[in-house]
């Protein structure tokens, strides 16, 4: 019964096409005909398809349509693992790094540093850089298995070297990084970024880097470069130079912002407010504070506004315009979130501080402080960016007095604060007193804040800032 069912085994259809079966008279003990293949094979490796594939570039979501290449971390031929570092890129809300979704050898780089790049578009696959799959062992005379694994991973291991020695040639190359912001400033003065040493993380040029560079080139450069980039003085050339820039991601963001703002008709408000018994306390309080964050004028004022918010909600809120069919709305929010527009290498950004209600001013500084750190490291969120709902501009620590801020189209209202100047001014006794004073400039949305409902906003955070004491007695 078994040398029947062996018998079938044989005679299976997919054996016939394997090997051509002997006769059943043969014994297995006999020598092997020579005419009949044999069934030993040495080892051989097959060779793996070696494809390319497009990296493409995916949608960081958010809303952001485009960003700008800052730096390539690797170049043409470098070997790469899956969630290398890619490149570095920005949008208008933070930077991003890119990291890689496969192992491979880098093809192509089809844009440069300070190129834009579209997201969500068709042509979106021209935004890739190939990557190759690992280059398969050459097919040839046949390998014994310890050999063919040997050589494998030698080649691994002298690949990943290679690597490694381009990855550090690509960071040398790349030691001077910049914004877009600062890139735009290096075109502008006509600077090679190669020339200019930053001061900033990992090396990054900042603005202050661009101007000391200029200044010591125009003051204290050598006589050859003088001699070629100088105009003579006895040349008078009056054809005026332009050259286009193009606009960072930060800056088209802001163009957008600004020329929708333009349709909104703006009632300006300013008044002068005392700050002398404000400036009195943060003092005291400062120098109890130890290692806390330090006390602001922007803090108290931030919680002042707040408090003012619960008294004067429609000043919290957003005007909902619809299409044709249905009627503008207000819509009414719950939260306080004060953005603060702070000034940075990058530009303007207007990150907010949430709940502002529910913190204390030690909170609202620690806040801050964390965002401010952010900033700095480039590391700040779209969360941290989106949701605002009144802003708060402190111009007056660049300078200024009187500002005419802008409202974004998210908010009814925003504050701008001038600096603060030591005026003599008289008091109950008619004894002229030194006090400090601050400007505050208020713009309302005219379409819904009327001007009698934004002076008594105004006039509560005025009487918050100048009594803080009542402030105090509000905080929960």
């Amino acid at each position: 019964m078994r040398s029947h069912r062996i018998l079938q085994h044989l005679q299976a259809p997919w054996l016939k096409q394997c090997i051509p079966r002997p006769p059943l008279s043969q014994s297995i003990l006999k020598p092997r005909d020579p005419q009949i293949p044999s069934l030993n094979h040495n080892f051989h490796t097959t060779r793996p398809l070696a494809t390319i594939r497009p990296f493409l570039l995916s949608d960081p979501g958010e809303g952001i349509k485009e960003v700008q290449i800052i730096q390539w971390f690797v170049q043409p031929g470098a070997r790469v693992e899956e969630w290398d570092k890619i490149c570095e890129v920005a949008s208008d809300k933070a930077n991003v790094e890119i990291t890689s979704k496969y192992d491979g050898v880098v093809k192509k780089l089809h844009y440069e540093p300070e190129d834009v790049v579209q997201v969500g578009q068709g042509d979106v696959a021209a935004n890739e850089e190939a990557v190759t799959a690992p280059e398969p062992l050459q097919a040839g005379a046949p390998q014994q298995p310890q050999k063919a694994v040997q050589q494998m991973h030698e080649r691994s291991d002298e690949r990943r070297t290679r690597g490694e020695v381009e990855a550090e040639t690509v960071s040398g190359r790349h030691a001077g990084l910049a914004t877009p912001a600062v890139r735009g400033l290096l075109k502008e003065l006509d600077v090679d970024i190669a020339d200019v040493k930053g001061t900033g993380r990992d090396g990054r040029v900042m603005k202050e880097d661009v101007h000391r560079h200029v200044a010591d080139r125009d003051t204290g450069g050598d006589s050859d470069w003088q001699a070629t980039s100088r105009r003579p003085a006895s040349v008078v050339d009056e054809a005026q130079i332009e050259k286009p820039i193009s606009l960072g991601p930060i800056q088209s963001k802001m163009f957008k912002t600004m020329t929708r703002s333009l349709t909104i008709p703006h009632f300006l408000y300013a008044d002068e407010v005392d700050v002398t018994a404000l400036s009195a306390l943060r003092r005291r309080l400062n120098a109890q504070a130890g290692n806390g964050p330090k006390l602001s004028y922007m803090h108290f004022i931030v919680k002042a506004v707040s408090l003012a918010l619960e008294e004067f909600p429609l000043l919290n809120a957003r005007v909902e315009t619809g299409n044709d069919q249905q009627r503008p709305q207000l819509i009414m929010r719950e939260k306080h979130n004060i953005g603060i527009a702070m000034d940075t290498s990058q530009g303007l950004l207007v990150p907010n501080i949430k709940n502002v209600s529910s913190r204390s001013i030690g909170e609202i500084a620690s806040e801050c402080s964390r965002l401010q750190t952010l900033i700095k490291e480039n590391k700040l969120s779209a969360k941290d960016l989106t949701g605002g709902t009144i802003t708060v501009s402190n111009i007056g620590s660049i300078g200024g007095t009187y500002v005419a801020p802008v409202i974004v189209q998210s908010e009814v209202a925003i504050l701008g604060l001038g600096r603060i100047r030591a005026v003599p001014m008289f008091n109950e006794k008619d004894e002229v007193v030194k006090k400090e004073m601050m400007n505050f400039s208020w713009s309302a949305d005219h379409r819904v804040v009327d001007g009698a409902t934004m002076a008594r906003m105004a006039e509560r955070v005025r009487g918050f800032v100048e009594e803080p004491g009542s402030m105090m007695a509000r905080l929960r």
